[in-house]
């Protein structure tokens, strides 16, 4: 009996030592991956707080507190557990926009985010650079950038984008789930809608050159397959997905296939890993180790150095469990650390590739200064519509109206006449 006993003792006192063994590196990874996160900011690709603001308080700041809203993914205090150092907020309007309100109800999305760090200037610093991301964090605030999240928010317009740009806006998401009169949406790889431009349009491909030249970031986030091939080869600057996850490991329609996170890596760009259950296990529930597999399928393809950060926050209906809100972060981190990533793989996914990146952006935005601005607009044609306009465009019902001939019918026609004064002169 006190054999029996003792053994039995001797096999708690195991398992229990086993069990405190585990707890104890899961508490070194975790204060290892808060030290990193003390050292390089988490820079996250993707958050929708902006479009909750909308939807539950239709954008009225003043009936709501950050510090103590429990309706979304995001607050103040769960930003400050999970150690976010800057945020891409996202300026969404739904695709019903198109060809209606767009462009009003993404500056109003653009104006919330300003207000939003206006009103907490100890939480948030609005921020549309590299160094303003680096200023933040040293003052321990959120650096806060603006993305446009769908093409459709321009209503075809270089004008909007360029406007867009000089309120802060830092990266476009070409298109969001519906095609826009020059690209073509990820559905369209579904099969469910038809290619209505085999990818870019021409006015699509000038966009992509004049995003380069305002330094503002490409996101291939909602693009499908044959955009995302035109872009690498056109854009002078890398590009970004601001939240897909690997499609080898969830084959979804909206993350990103093996052969283009190569070419992503050969342009220097980065993959923000999605959080969404459907986009992690392609099924309704997903778990913190789930995303990892994600992080760690795309270091295997294609390094640690294209990996970051894009939640999809208050975006998704369901997040995996042990990722329930933006506190919960550093487990992720931790996770990455005990599945050996290094330190310098964990700094770079953290905040390090997207800070190369948007240097590099602002690189080529420096050395296209010089290069005169597209103000070629869309041809009318291609954006015709009931609720559109057509000043400034030739009206072919006007008989008399020179702009109805080409450039050079045009110049044609003018050294014709200028010959004939010239003879007549003479």
């Amino acid at each position: 009996m006190l054999a029996g006993g003792k053994t039995c003792t001797y096999g708690m006192l195991w398992v229990v030592s086993a069990v405190l063994a585990q707890i104890s590196a899961e508490d070194t990874h975790k204060a290892r991956a808060l030290r990193l996160m003390s050292e390089t900011p988490l820079i996250d690709g993707h958050n929708d707080l902006p479009w909750q603001l909308r939807v539950q308080f239709n954008n009225q700041l003043n009936k709501v507190d950050l510090n103590t809203l429990q309706t979304t993914h995001t607050n103040i205090p769960k930003i400050k557990e999970g150690r976010l150092g800057a945020q891409f907020w996202s300026a969404f309007v739904p695709c019903e926009a198109q060809y209606k309100d767009a462009v009003r109800q993404t500056l109003e999305q653009i104006d919330v985010i300003h207000r939003m760090c206006q009103k907490y200037p100890d939480a948030f610093m609005f921020a549309t650079s590299s160094q303003d991301i680096l200023e933040a964090f040293r003052q321990n605030r959120t650096a806060s950038l603006i993305g446009v999240e769908g093409g459709h928010s321009l209503d075809s317009s270089l004008g909007t984008l360029r406007t867009m740009y000089h309120l802060g806006v830092r990266y476009l998401t070409l298109t969001h789930s519906c095609n826009t009169p020059w690209a073509d949406n990820w559905l369209v790889d579904t099969g469910s809608e038809p290619s209505e431009h085999n990818g870019l349009s021409p006015f699509g491909k000038q966009l992509i050159l004049e995003m380069n030249r305002l330094g503002m970031l490409v996101d291939l986030a909602h693009v499908p397959v044959q955009v995302m091939n035109q872009v690498l080869d056109m854009s002078k600057a890398p590009v970004i997905f601001s939240h897909s996850s690997a499609y080898a490991v969830c084959p979804h329609k909206r993350n990103v296939p093996d052969d283009i996170l190569k070419r992503v890596r050969e342009k220097q760009g980065i993959v923000m890993v999605n959080f969404y259950n459907a986009y992690i296990t392609c099924s309704g529930t997903a778990n913190l180790s789930d995303v990892a597999d994600h992080f760690d399928h795309i270091k295997k393809v294609a390094g640690a150095d294209i990996i970051g950060f894009g939640g999809d926050y208050d975006g998704v209906s369901s997040v995996p469990m042990g990722l329930e809100d933006v506190s919960k972060v550093p487990d992720l981190v931790a996770e990455l650390l005990r599945r050996g990533w290094t330190d310098e793989e964990v700094k770079a996914a953290l905040g390090n590739n997207l800070l190369r990146v948007l240097k590099e952006v602002e690189t080529i935005r420096d050395s296209l200064s010089g290069t005169s601005l597209d103000d070629v607009p869309i041809p009318y044609d291609e954006v015709k519509n009931s609720c559109r306009t057509s000043y400034g465009y030739p009206d072919p019902g006007n008989a008399g109206a020179i702009p109805s001939l080409s450039l050079l019918a045009l110049l044609l026609t003018l050294a014709s006449n200028t010959a004939i004064t010239l003879t007549d002169t003479l």
